[in-house]
């Protein structure tokens, strides 16, 4: 039998060749199709991503805008905090232990930057152990703090302008707030000064305290002066049960020892400022609270005083102070052209421990 083979012809395989490239070409334009299409769909994505990131962030906290910064204020804790470490500091300072006491205030401005009283006695103790640099930073401080410093902004004015490093050594005559005295008994540079404070108890059964002080004020030889802009401060302070220390309630009377005061005449003045807490007046809150300083203006020849037996307010409501008080000191400021010119306290303590005057002179 015979056997048939099949073939195929020639135009069936260019058919087929023909067929199968064009497969190919067909499947490559599509996967080039499907990879582009493939790549902006993921930069789309990534886009509406990024846009829906803070969308998303708004939309956690509706309603509410960024507030701007607010200054950080000392919390009440952090301030009874730092009134604390200052008055360990104190304690620690007394009893020669400077180290422990400048760590007290280094803690106590941490927590209160601003509170005159720490910086002024980390000035101090700088100045005391020759860390001028250190000192004059700190005073610096205070008096960027402005008036609100109180009588500590007229110190530290005085101290930047003298320079804590021309301190004279141990044994120079200084006013109590380190000023060298110069020939004339003066603090340099200045017009004016005390040359001499003399303390008086005055006996009197009614009294538990009755003193007198008489401050001898000196003017520069030689140099013209105009009364109006001089001004004179003397401020006493008592203690609260021994530990506070608080602007006087008790009687104050000021008087100048030479009516006219000029210094024409006489070089120096003198004025007379006594002090009475009468007995009656240690027991009784009906006493008016005072910074018990004296504003005086040269030329004029009355004198300012409280009576003794002159009604007032009662002090528990102002003062806060219902404790046992007792005379402490005093602290004299004497200011000219607006510019201290001297200070003078007893106890020397007094120019840091002392509050602000709750009456401005």
């Amino acid at each position: 039998m015979p056997v048939l083979a099949a073939s195929s012809s020639p135009s069936d395989r260019t058919y087929s060749v023909a067929v199968g490239v064009i497969l190919v070409f067909a499947a490559l334009e599509i996967l080039a199709i499907a990879i582009h299409f493939g790549a902006e769909y993921h930069a789309e994505r990534a886009t509406l991503q990024s846009l829906k990131g803070p969308a998303a962030s708004a939309s956690a906290k509706p309603g509410t805008t960024p507030l701007p910064a607010q200054p950080e204020v000392p919390s009440s804790a952090a301030l009874s905090a730092s009134d604390r470490l200052l008055k360990e500091a104190n304690v620690l300072r007394e009893r020669g232990d400077t180290a422990n006491a400048l760590a007290r205030l280094q803690d106590a401005s941490q927590r209160d930057p601003k509170n005159p009283q720490v910086l002024a006695e980390m000035a101090a103790i700088y100045e005391s152990i020759q860390l001028y640099d250190r000192s004059n930073e700190t005073w610096r401080k205070i008096q960027d703090l402005g008036p609100s410093a109180g009588p500590l902004y007229e110190l530290a004015d005085m101290k930047l302008r003298v320079g804590a490093a021309a301190t004279p050594a141990p044994g120079v005559p200084m006013d109590t707030a380190g000023k060298p005295l110069d020939a004339e008994g003066l603090p340099e540079g200045s017009v004016f000064g005390v040359t001499n404070i003399e303390t008086e108890q005055i006996p009197d059964p009614e009294a538990e305290t009755n003193l007198r002080l008489k401050i001898e004020i000196k003017k520069r030889q030689g140099v013209a002066i105009d009364h109006s802009k001089l001004r004179i401060m003397v401020l006493f302070y008592d203690s609260v049960d021994n530990d506070k220390v608080v602007a006087t309630d008790a009687d104050v009377n000021y008087e100048w020892m030479n009516p006219k005061h000029d210094w024409a005449e006489s070089n120096p003045e003198t004025l007379i400022v006594t002090y009475l807490r009468s007995k009656t007046h240690a027991i009784t809150s009906e006493a008016a609270l005072s910074a018990a300083a004296a504003s005086v203006t040269p030329g004029k020849n009355s004198s300012k005083s409280k009576k003794r037996d002159e009604p007032a307010a009662s002090t528990d409501s102002l003062s806060g102070d219902s404790g046992q008080r007792r005379y402490l000191g005093y602290v004299i400021r004497i200011l000219y052209d607006d510019k201290l010119q001297t200070v003078r306290a007893e106890p020397a303590r007094l120019i840091n421990d002392a509050p602000n005057p709750s009456v401005s002179p």
